[in-house]
């Protein structure tokens, strides 16, 4: 990738789990299917500290899997649920291997906390497994070698490392589905991105920047009355009727796509502002959605003009360490009496060591106005929106 790509990818990054105010509105596979064991896992990207840890827990729960009735426990439970809480399927078990795994899932959820900049918050358990790969019935999955991967630090990778019950690697095609079920382990993303923006909002607060607000997400936020601070009359907002997306640049080992909004512009206090809009609905690429969703609130802006970003989250931030070097980026921008785009300035104002990989940018739509109605096409082509006017009411 080319690197002015990666800046621009970063410092939207920066934008969504930021800003100086932080609101959100809200089949069996036979012998001849089995993959070939590799001694060791090539590097296709600089390993993280989150990946790091997700890699370690996908081997030690491959190993505990040997043990039949406790690969069965977790057989029924990944098919029943799209993510299974790890620390949490361990403790109903009174399978052996379970009960060493629960203690290495206990060290992994303290690291990973640290790693993510969560600790002492009440994020709880993070770690997840999920069953990927041609849809397969509880006795045929129980009875096929089992397989545990994690996602690699690179969405770019070209293999992802799976392991078997002994510990061996084994490489499967980054860019396309395994033919057999694989588990795979990783964080869940939702639950770390709702906790880590409470964080940056308590960072940023402390800082003089912003104060915390409570946060909406989703549709159910199309009809909600606003922030106190857009006053007692009501307000007038900008509302998603129906959005798409090409692309959400999620590849299988990592699900679901994990969509946000984030609105920039200028508070009415002049200060920078970020509003961050969570799509937990926007999932599946190609496909349309009718949410309903509130996108800007205009009472929380200074200037008739805001641009919208959609993002997909990788999550690998540390969201306390993030909150730090924001406050002191942020706070070089000041108000010059016009609407100027906040995205050059930050890129211009963040130190290069914030250049990663941590989210994908799915798409852009700048310059909306209050008066914006009717379909919009993001400035990469890549999503779709219709928008309306729509105005709150004061209860």
């Amino acid at each position: 990738m080319v690197f002015a790509e990666r800046q621009l990818r970063a410092a939207l990054t920066v934008l969504a789990l930021s800003g100086l105010t932080l609101t959100t509105l809200q089949g069996t596979a036979g012998a001849a299917d089995a993959p070939t064991p590799t001694a060791t896992a090539p590097v296709t990207a600089a390993t993280s500290p989150v990946a790091s840890i997700e890699k370690a827990t996908a081997r030690a729960l491959a190993r505990s899997l040997a043990e039949p009735a406790w690969h069965k426990q977790v057989a029924k439970a990944a098919l029943a649920d799209e993510e299974v809480d790890l620390l949490a399927l361990t403790a109903k078990s009174a399978a052996k291997p379970a009960e060493g795994l629960r203690r290495t899932l206990v060290a992994a959820e303290t690291d990973i906390a640290e790693a993510k900049g969560l600790a002492g918050t009440d994020a709880g358990s993070l770690l997840r497994v999920r069953l990927t790969g041609k849809p397969v019935s509880e006795p045929a999955l129980t009875s096929t070698a089992p397989l545990v991967a994690s996602a690699p630090a690179d969405d770019d990778a070209d293999v992802v490392i799976a392991y078997d019950t002994a510990g061996n690697a084994h490489q499967l095609d980054a860019h396309k589905a395994p033919e057999r079920p694989v588990y795979v382990v990783g964080v869940d993303g939702q639950k770390a991105l709702a906790a880590g923006l409470e964080v940056i909002d308590k960072e940023l607060a402390a800082q003089g920047l912003g104060t915390p607000s409570a946060r909406k997400t989703g549709p159910s936020s199309a009809g909600a009355a606003g922030p106190a601070s857009a006053g007692s009359t009501g307000f007038w907002t900008t509302r998603i009727t129906s959005i798409r997306a090409a692309d959400l640049k999620e590849p299988w080992f990592k699900g679901d796509a994990e969509v946000f909004a984030l609105v920039t512009g200028f508070g009415t206090d002049g200060k920078v502002r970020v509003d961050t809009v969570t799509m937990p609905y926007l999932d599946e690429e190609d496909t349309t959605y009718y949410p309903g969703q509130i996108l800007v609130n205009w009472s929380n802006y200074k200037y008739n003009l805001a641009d919208a970003v959609l993002m997909e989250d990788d999550g690998d931030t540390n969201y306390s360490s993030l909150a730090k070097a924001l406050a002191a980026a942020l706070l070089t921008i000041t108000d010059q009496g016009a609407y100027i785009p906040l995205v050059d300035a930050i890129i211009d104002a963040m130190p290069a060591s914030w250049w990663t990989d941590d989210a994908d940018y799915v798409d852009s739509f700048y310059t909306l106005a209050r008066e914006t109605t009717g379909s919009r096409t993001g400035a990469s082509a890549n999503a779709r929106m219709t928008v309306e006017r729509y105005y709150v009411s004061a209860l």
